[in-house]
Order: structure tokens, then sequence, then C-alpha cells
């Protein structure tokens, strides 16, 4: 279906002309289309000008068959071009995004651009993701594996290339403040299998530093894209030492940033963390110097607190009186012992006389004394006369001894 066309019949030949204006209205109320606003279109840029004000204006074009190509003519004003990350090249194949106008003083339509990425970018972006899924999966980028920083490393690595200034901003910082020897382990850092030349850098410093740099200035996601790889990830986290990421600006986070154990925001910065300042260090130093005198000079003079009161307590003096005072307490004590003990036996020697009065007063012998006689047959003691016959022998037992008797007769009280 042709988009353009309509249910109305178009006017006679005899109708009144258009005017310009009119017809510009009824183009750009055409344009108003949705398919024709944010759009997204593909093609390869020709007559690029920036203009003095800013602007840019180039076309877009897509050869055909022969020498026949269709061409669009785009403008990109100053607040959106401020944004644009890279500058277009002729010929270069891009993917704008915007919508078509109508410039009406030109009479012409035109493709009011947004936003302008190289063709294959958006891929690149996915690509990531898809890398970035994958790796996180087998647990490169985890925390638990990050490692601390060593605290005085002897050999730094730096991999970025030799022709850049990173590696002289990061030598300028480590003989700045803590000179260190420096291994240079050169790469390509972009261009199409620069992540070869990265990975390879990486696992040449192995055994051969205390810390790896990974470095780069600033750059496009394109440019920084080599750093995305899984090449350059593996290597990161295989690296036998810690590795500080300093990748190009703060914004840009790459693959590589998320594997290292540290990320550092510039290579200066990275330098800055892989080595201590030796002015810091100093003031520690000192501080450490007069904590430690301080500490030597308090024992010193516990000690000799110490010392004197041993030799006070030790003068020949001091021990006699102290010996002569032990004596007297020993002696005192001794004679409070020998009271309380005399008091003691005192009072159980009276006890024991009371206790052998009563058992004396209680004796059988004692009433034996007082003219009783205890009777007794075959060695049992007889309890009364009906125990008894005659011509039965007796032993009579006295207080002060014994006899023996014959029965000659028995007399029971019922009988009297």
């Amino acid at each position: 279906m042709d988009w353009f066309s309509t249910r109305e019949e178009p006017p006679c030949s005899s109708a009144a002309p258009l005017r310009v204006s009119e017809l510009s209205a009824i183009i750009t109320e055409l344009l108003d289309d949705p398919r024709l606003q944010d759009i997204r279109v593909r093609g390869e840029v020709t007559n690029y000008k920036h203009h003095g004000r800013g602007h840019r204006y180039f076309s877009l074009s897509e050869k055909g068959g022969g020498n026949t190509a269709a061409v669009i003519k785009c403008v990109m004003w100053r607040s959106d071009a401020d944004r644009l990350a890279f500058t277009p090249g002729e010929g270069m194949e891009v993917v704008v995004s915007g919508s078509v106008t109508l410039y009406a003083p030109h009479g012409a339509y035109q493709l009011q651009v947004k936003k302008i990425e190289k063709a294959g970018l958006g891929e690149k972006y996915l690509q990531v993701e898809q890398w970035k899924k994958e790796l996180a999966a087998q647990g490169l980028f985890a925390l638990e594996r990050k490692r601390e920083l060593p605290a005085f490393p002897a050999r730094i690595g730096v991999v970025t290339s030799e022709t850049g200034a990173v590696i002289h901003d990061i030598r300028n910082v480590v003989e700045r403040r803590y000179p260190v020897s420096i291994v240079i382990s050169p790469t390509a850092v972009q261009g199409e299998g620069a992540y070869r030349d990265i990975a390879a850098a990486i696992r040449r410093l192995a055994g051969l530093v205390d810390v790896v740099i990974v470095a780069r200035g600033g750059g496009s996601f394109e440019d920084l894209f080599e750093f995305n790889h899984p090449d350059v990830v593996r290597a990161i986290a295989a690296c036998p030492v810690p590795v500080v990421s300093a990748i190009g600006h703060e914004v840009d986070v790459t693959l590589a940033d998320l594997a290292a154990d540290v990320r550092a925001p510039t290579p200066s910065a990275a330098a800055e963390l892989v080595v201590p300042d030796r002015s810091i260090l100093s003031l520690r130093l000192q501080e450490l110097r007069v904590r430690m005198d301080s500490a030597l000079l308090g024992r010193v003079a516990w000690a000799k607190e110490e010392i004197c009161s041993f030799r006070d307590r030790l003068r020949p003096q001091r021990f006699l009186r102290r010996l002569d005072e032990r004596k007297t307490a020993t002696a005192d004590l001794a004679d409070r012992l020998e009271r309380g003990f005399s008091t003691r036996l005192d009072r159980e020697r009276l006890l024991l006389a009371g206790m052998r009065a009563a058992l004396e007063g209680r004796s059988p012998r004692a009433v034996l004394a007082r003219g009783y006689c205890v009777a007794e047959k075959n060695g049992r003691v007889v309890r009364g006369t009906g125990e008894i016959r005659q011509e039965d022998r007796l032993k009579l037992r006295f207080y002060d001894g014994n006899s023996e008797v014959r029965v000659e007769r028995v007399d029971h009280d019922r009988d009297l």
C-alpha cells in the first residue's frame, strides 16, 4: 500500500493553485507519519562539515547496483553534536537516530539526527553483555576472589603501550612516591585482535613481579572494546599476583576492570595505589621512634624504682628490724596459743572428773562397798531364789573379793 495515497480525488486542473506554504504544510503533515519519526538509519557518511556554530551537516548514502546511490541529507544541531564520542569520517559506515523533517526555506526534506553510532557498535554492546553474563557465571568477577595489594612491592609490572603517555605517568608517580623496579610488558591497547597481545602481555609477567597494572588512556567504547574480551579477563583472573586496572576514564567500565583485584580511575591513581608514599612512611617512622623512646624511658624509670625498692628491702638494718618484728609476733602468738591450750585443757580435765565421779557412783563396785554382794551360779548371776536349790554351790562376789558357799536351805518370800 502506498502510504502517500489518499481517498480524496485529486483537485481538477481548473481549481485554484496552492501556495508554496500550503504545499509545504501538506508535506510536513505527511512527514509526521510515525514511520518517519525516531527512526534509525544505516549508511555511509559523505560531505561531512563541522559548522562554526557547532552544528554538523553531512549526507548518508547507500550505494546500489552500478554507480547509482541513494542519498539523504542530515543535520545534527550543536546541542546533540556536543555529545558525540567520535568525529565521523568520509566513507565511515554509521547508524544514526533521528526523525525526517522538512526544511521549508530550501523546500527539501532532511534527517534531523540526535545520535550517531559507528555501524556494528550496537552488536558489540550486545556481545559485551553476553560475555559479562558468561564470565560472571564462571565466578571471574566474584568479590571473594579479590586479593589485597602488597604493602611494599619490590617490582611492579605494567601492561600498556610502550609509546603512550601512560607509562610516563606511572613512572613519574612511582619515582616520586616510592622508587621500585618497573617491568614493562608492552602491548597494543586497541584495534582488531589487540586482546591477544594484552592477554599475552599479562601472562609474560608471571613470576617476575609482585603486582601488575593494566592501563591505557581514555577512549571511546570501541577503542576500549578489546579489554572486554574473555581472553583478557581470564588472563587477569589467572595472574598469580594482584592486578590493578586503569583503563580509560573513571566513567568507562570494561570487563577487565570487573576481573581485576582493584580498579583505579586513572593510570596515575593506579601507581599511587600500588606503592606507598615514602613521605608518609617517614612521618610514621618518626612517630614510632618517639613512641618507642617514650616507652623505653618509661621502662627504665620503672626498673629504677623496682631496684630501689629491692635495695631498701634488702638493707641489713631493715632486715633485722623486720626479723625482730616477726620474732615478737611469733612469741606473742605462742603465748596466746599456750594460754588458750592450758585453759582448754583445764576445762577438759574438770569435765572428765565429773564424768568419772558420775560413772563411779553408778558402778556395781560402789554398790558392793555398801554391804551388798552378788551371787553367781555356774558363772551366771542369780537374780532370785527360784534359780537355786539346796546343795547348789554358789560364788559370792564382794567389793573386795569373792567366796564359795553351799546352799543348805532355800526360803522363798511366798513361804514367809
